[in-house]
C-alpha cells in the first residue's frame, strides 16, 4: 500500500487533482503518523480536533467532485509556525504571556496558504518569541531532534523543520531573523529557503519600516516543494510598504552550471570557531559543486567581521527591545519574560540613535563589499550551523572549539552576513557527521536573485545524488521506529 506521506509535495497535490487520492485519506495519513511520532518529537502543537479536521477534508473532496479546486495546496495539512497568526487558532509566540490568545485574522502568508487550499491544523513550534536557534520554550517544551530525540531541532522554526523532516506535514513556513530557516534546516537534514528581503510580505507589525532583518519562507524536502510554497507566499502587497513586485519562482530545466563561480567562506580565515566535524561534512558540497563544472574558490573576507557583529547585535537588538518594551514596561509581565528576551530589551534600550545609525553605516558597507564579490562570483557559499544538533536540555552552546561564546546566540554567528544585506539563501543538505548527526551548507544568491539561486539549488540537489532528504528520511525511520518499539515495550 502507498505511503501516502512518503509523496512530494509536487506528486501529492497531482495526485489529489487527478483525483487518485482522496484528500481524506490524505488526511488521515498524516493525523495518523502525527498521533504515532509527535510525542516524542514535539513538532506540532495546538494540534485541531480530528473530527472537523477530517470534516474539512470532506468539504475539499466533494469541491473536486464538483470540479472546483481551491489551489495546488487544495486539501494539504498544514501547521503554521507560532510566531505567526492564523485565524481562530491559539499564536502564542512560546511564551506564557500569550498562553490563552486566539489569532484573529490570518497574517498575509498564512491568508495566501489557505487561500491556496491548505487546510491550517494546528502550530509549529518555536521558541519564546522565536528567539534563540533552539526551539523550546515554558508553554510547550523541547521540540526534538528526529535524528537523536536527545539533541536540538534547532530553530527558530524547529518544530516547522522537524514536521517536515518526519514527514508530520508535505511543506511548512518557517522565518528566519538568524538563521531561524536555515539551522533548522541544517539539523534536520531538509531544506530552508531564506528569500530576499521583502519577497513575502509582512504586514502585521505595529513599525512597518525599520524592521528589515527578518523574512518568512518556505521549509520542504527538496527544492521544487519548497519553490512551490514560496510562490504561495511571495508578491507584493500593499499593506507592506517594502514588498517586492510579484515576479515568477517557477523552476525550469536549465542546461548545466559549468563555469559558474563559488566562493567559499569556510571558517571565515579561522575567524569563527567550528565544532569538530562539521566543516568536514560541509566540505563535501565542494565537492558536488566540482562534479557539476563549478570553480569554487576559497576566500577569506576583507571585511571587518566583528564590527559587523557588533552592528547586528545593535540593529537586532534595536528591533526586539523596542517591539517588546510594552511587555517590559509591566513588572508583572517582564517576570514571565525569558532571559534570552531580558538581554535584547535592556541591551536594545541602553542604545543611542547615533549608535543605531552608526551599525547602519556599517551594514550599509557590508551589502556594498558583498555586491563587490558578486562581480567576481556568481554564488557565496558557507556553513549553515557551526555546531551540530546539540543537547536538547541546553539552553545554548556556551563553548565551541574551546572559544566561549559571549552571548546566548553567538554560536550562529556563521548566519548573520546575508541577513544583514538581505539576500537570499537556500539552506540545503551536505551530509552527516561520523556521530550520525546532519549538518549544511547555505547558497546566497544575489540581491533578489531568488529564482536563479532555487534553480541552482535544484541543480545541487541532483547532483548530490538526491533527495538528500528521501536518503535522510530512511535513516529518520529507523529512528522513529526504534523510538515507537521501545515505547510500546517500556
Amino acid at each position: 500500500m502507498q505511503d501516502i506521506t512518503r509523496l512530494t509535495a509536487a506528486e501529492l497535490s497531482r495526485s489529489i487533482h487527478a483525483c487518485s487520492i482522496s484528500c481524506v485519506a490524505v488526511m488521515e495519513a498524516y493525523l495518523d503518523r502525527i498521533d504515532r511520532l509527535n510525542p516524542s518529537l514535539n513538532a506540532i502543537i495546538s494540534l485541531r480536533d480530528r473530527g472537523t479536521i477530517l470534516d474539512d477534508a470532506r468539504t475539499c473532496d466533494r469541491e473536486l467532485a464538483d470540479g472546483h479546486s481551491r489551489g495546488w495546496m487544495h486539501g494539504f495539512p498544514i501547521a503554521i509556525k507560532d510566531l505567526s497568526e492564523a485565524k481562530g487558532l491559539p499564536c502564542t509566540w512560546g511564551s506564557k504571556l500569550f498562553e490563552n490568545f486566539m489569532g484573529q485574522t490570518d497574517d498575509i502568508h498564512v491568508e495566501r496558504i489557505r487561500a491556496a487550499g491548505a487546510i491550517i491544523i494546528g502550530k509549529t513550534n518555536t521558541p519564546e518569541m522565536g528567539l534563540g536557534s533552539h526551539t523550546t520554550n515554558s508553554v510547550f517544551g523541547a521540540t526534538r531532534n528526529p535524528f537523536d530525540n536527545s539533541r536540538s531541532a534547532g530553530g527558530s522554526s524547529g518544530g516547522a523543520a522537524v514536521a517536515v523532516a518526519a514527514r508530520l506535514l508535505p511543506v511548512a513556513d518557517g522565518s528566519d531573523m538568524m538563521g531561524s530557516l536555515r539551522n533548522p534546516a541544517a539539523f534536520n537534514n531538509i531544506v530552508g529557503f531564506r528569500p530576499s528581503f521583502g519577497r513575502v510580505p509582512s504586514g502585521k507589525s505595529n513599525e512597518i519600516f525599520l524592521r528589515q532583518l527578518g523574512a518568512a519562507g518556505p521549509m520542504a524536502r527538496n527544492v521544487q516543494d519548497a519553490a512551490l510554497l514560496l510562490a504561495t507566499q511571495a508578491g507584493y502587497d500593499m499593506r507592506d510598504p517594502q514588498s517586492l513586485a510579484d515576479e515568477a519562482l517557477d523552476l525550469l530545466p536549465k542546461a548545466g552550471h559549468a563555469g559558474t563561480k563559488i566562493a567559499w567562506f569556510g571558517d571565515f580565515g579561522g575567524y569563527l570557531p567550528f565544532e569538530q566535524g562539521v566543516l568536514e561534512v560541509d566540505r563535501k558540497a565542494l565537492d558536488v559543486f566540482a562534479a557539476m563544472g563549478c570553480e569554487v574558490d576559497e576566500i577569506v573576507p576583507e571585511f571587518d567581521m566583528d564590527a559587523l557583529w557588533k552592528s547586528w547585535i545593535a540593529l537586532r537588538t534595536f528591533n526586539v527591545a523596542n517591539g517588546l518594551r510594552p511587555l517590559y514596561d509591566i513588572p508583572e509581565k517582564r517576570n514571565l519574560i525569558n532571559v534570552q528576551a531580558i538581554w535584547e530589551i535592556e541591551r536594545g534600550l541602553s542604545q543611542t540613535a547615533g549608535e543605531i545609525f552608526e551599525a547602519s553605516v556599517i551594514r550599509s558597507d557590508w551589502y556594498k563589499f558583498v555586491c563587490r564579490l558578486f562581480e567576481r562570483y556568481d554564488y557565496l557559499v558557507m556553513p549553515s550551523a557551526q555546531v551540530f544538533p546539540f543537547d536538547v536540555t541546553k539552553k545554548w552552546p556556551d563553548e565551541i572549539a574551546g572559544r566561549k561564546m559571549d552571548t546566548y546566540h553567538r554560536w550562529m554567528e556563521v548566519v548573520i552576513g546575508p541577513s544583514m544585506a538581505g539576500l537570499p539563501v537556500a539552506a540545503m543538505p551536505a551530509g552527516f557527521g561520523s556521530n550520525g548527526l546532519p549538518n549544511g551548507i547555505q547558497i546566497v544568491g544575489k540581491p533578489r536573485g531568488d529564482r536563479e539561486l532555487l534553480q541552482f539549488s535544484l541543480a545541487y540537489e541532483h547532483a548530490a545524488g538526491i533527495p538528500l532528504a528521501a536518503v535522510a528520511a530512511v535513516a529518520a525511520e529507523k529512528l522513529f521506529e526504534l523510538d515507537h518499539v521501545e515505547s510500546l515495550s517500556r
